[in-house]
């Protein structure tokens, strides 16, 4: 099983001073201790159980496109774009361009969006939920034909692009697409229709086995490879404060398949604890 960080706060004690100093070293220690991925949220405001608009939060692709310059092997992506925050062909364009400045490191991580607060108070439209699903569906259908030959025009219910031009393309032809999210109707089955890779919350084995199930079946009725899908996973457990329960975990969900989880740092200083996962937890996750 293969690690990911989400690096979803920035309010360490003395962030003002050294907040980019601790992003950058945290983000270095697990480039070079074998962590997989390197997440960060796409969100404008930081969410309301994490301290609220007060607490510190960067623009993600911004913040994803400087963790490029300074590290070598991570994957890196949002965990996840809202659908909301930018039209599909300049999302296609951005994410492109972090693709082939890190040669071909980019994930697009992509939701339908939540957080209205920060929609309403910076002046973005927020949609009511059905209308911000078939967005998303929209989305990633121009991201996909931007990503083709095709550079034709695109017409849905929501989008009108003249033009689906994408040069320079991502360095692998296309940017492996990963959705959030957990809801079996409607976020499971864009799964199976559209991504890469699926990321689901951090439920007991029981509930985990189920999503997995409702995952298949949406791939067995849309003729999807099941097993083309990764399946990923973003745990609340704190891997170095709780290790014995995490691994204990981490065992039930390798063996449904999970190839991925996605950890948190909780400590004051997310270095040290970075450092402390990637030499004593990724070798224990590797082995499962």
């Amino acid at each position: 099983m293969d690690l990911g960080i989400h690096y979803a706060r920035f309010d360490h004690p003395g962030w003002d001073a050294r907040l980019a100093e601790r992003l950058t070293e945290t983000a270095r220690v697990a480039d070079e201790g074998g962590v997989s991925l390197m997440t960060v949220m796409d969100h404008w405001f930081q969410m309301e159980d994490l301290g609220g608009p007060a607490e510190p939060m960067l623009e993600g692709y911004t913040t994803l496109g400087y963790l490029a310059a300074v590290t070598e092997r991570l994957r890196l992506g949002l965990l996840v774009t809202g659908v909301t925050y930018r039209a599909p062909g300049l999302l296609a364009k951005t994410v492109t361009t972090l693709d082939v400045l890190s040669g071909g490191r980019a994930v697009l991580g992509i939701g339908a969006a939540w957080y209205e607060r920060e929609h309403r108070g910076l002046g973005v439209d927020f949609p009511p939920t059905a209308e911000r699903f078939e967005r998303l569906e929209e989305a990633l259908q121009i991201c996909r034909q931007m990503w083709s030959p095709d550079d034709g025009g695109y017409r849905g219910t929501h989008y009108h692009l003249d033009e689906t031009v994408c040069v320079p393309p991502p360095v692998r032809g296309r940017v492996p697409v990963l959705i959030g999210g957990s809801g079996e109707r409607k976020t499971l089955r864009l799964v199976a229709a559209y991504a890469d890779a699926c990321n689901l919350f951090g439920f007991e084995p029981d509930l985990m086995a189920h999503k997995l199930d409702v995952l298949r079946r949406h791939c067995d009725d849309l003729g999807r490879d099941y097993d083309e899908i990764e399946k990923t996973a973003l745990t609340s457990l704190d891997p170095v404060g709780e290790r014995d329960a995490f691994l204990r975990q981490m065992e039930q969900y390798a063996a449904l398949g999970i190839g991925l989880v996605t950890t948190m740092p909780t400590a004051e200083d997310p270095v040290a604890w970075t450092t402390a996962l990637v030499d004593d937890v990724v070798p224990r996750l590797r082995a499962l």
